[in-house]
């Protein structure tokens, strides 16, 4: 049985309708990654599943409740893209304060340690650099051992080896059963993290499968092989397979773009006139690749 269902969602402000028709649900245990280009709804979209915005339409249930119920103020945590304590307060003292909401907390000490906060304890959150605010946002979202986590952008503001230790904590919280919910554009972040992914544009649920899936529905149409050939061919007879649907060169090297087994193709037309492929490489489709055919747009960390 899903522990999120999400049924024909919609939401407007004003003349702008930011989530339209959404529907998924989420199973229990896993982390389910919600992706799209900024302004794509999913902001709402969540903030409507943790019971801070009310949709104008639809359905949502969480664990079997509203979310607005108070039953689940002590099962779900929250994590948004920007939120504010007072400044003056410690993070040890925000730490104690939040465990202290919840019957069952986990130990925010252990917390702390994991997110890189032990030397921050002293202090206040005015102080604190953006990487740090985000950090003790997740252990306050985590802190009251959730069976739910809504994490809007988990690891924006942190450096690589900060997100990479987050993730890593993240997991943890997987196999121990918790369920999260992922906002995120980073795709190693998804692709690593993610068991499963909706990805939202302009307000609508464009796909949903797994990272690999994703990924699947664009191997099959674009590839590239980049090579150096051993000696002189013409781009009549590397054109020849169906599979090839583009050739272009730089100097003294060939990309052939194409689909299917494009690899098999290519060495077999250059086989069969005694061509050897130097320095050959084959590029398969990534998730960014699938993002942007799903979207039409790169995601925000393609340099593209």
């Amino acid at each position: 049985m899903a522990v999120i269902e999400v049924k024909n969602l919609s939401k407007r402000y004003g003349e702008t309708l930011a989530v339209r028709d959404v529907s998924f649900a989420v199973e229990p245990g896993e982390i389910f990654g919600i992706l799209g280009p900024n302004g794509a709804g999913k902001t709402t979209t969540v903030e409507c599943v943790a019971g801070l915005r009310t949709p104008d339409s639809g359905r949502i249930t969480v664990l079997g409740h509203a979310p607005r119920d108070r039953a689940l103020r002590a099962q779900v945590g929250v994590q948004l893209q920007e939120s504010e304590l007072q400044e003056k307060l410690t993070v040890r003292e925000v730490l104690e304060l939040y465990s202290a909401f919840y019957p069952d907390p986990a130990d925010w000490r252990k917390l702390a340690g994991d997110l890189g906060l032990t030397e921050k304890l002293r202090t206040t959150f005015g102080k604190l650099s953006g990487g740090q605010k985000q950090r003790l946002s997740i252990a306050l979202a985590l802190i009251g051992n959730p069976r739910i986590a809504i994490l809007d952008e988990l690891t924006t503001g942190l450096d690589p080896q900060a997100r990479r230790d987050t993730w890593d904590l993240i997991s943890g919280f997987r196999d121990r059963g918790v369920t999260l919910v992922l906002v995120t554009h980073f795709m190693e972040e998804a692709e690593r993290l993610c068991d499963r992914i909706a990805v939202i544009d302009r307000g609508e649920v464009v796909a949903l499968d797994t990272p690999a899936g994703l990924v699947e529905q664009t191997s099959s149409q674009d590839q590239k092989i980049r090579f150096r050939p051993s000696a002189p061919i013409s781009d009549e007879l590397l054109s020849a397979p169906p599979e090839v649907t583009r050739i272009s060169r730089q100097g003294d090297r060939i990309e052939v773009s194409g689909t299917g087994n494009l690899l098999h193709a290519v060495t077999s037309v250059l086989a069969v006139n005694g061509i050897v492929a130097v320095e050959l490489r084959l590029e398969q489709a990534t998730l960014d690749d699938a993002f942007v055919r799903l979207t039409g747009r790169a995601s925000e960390e393609s340099p593209s």
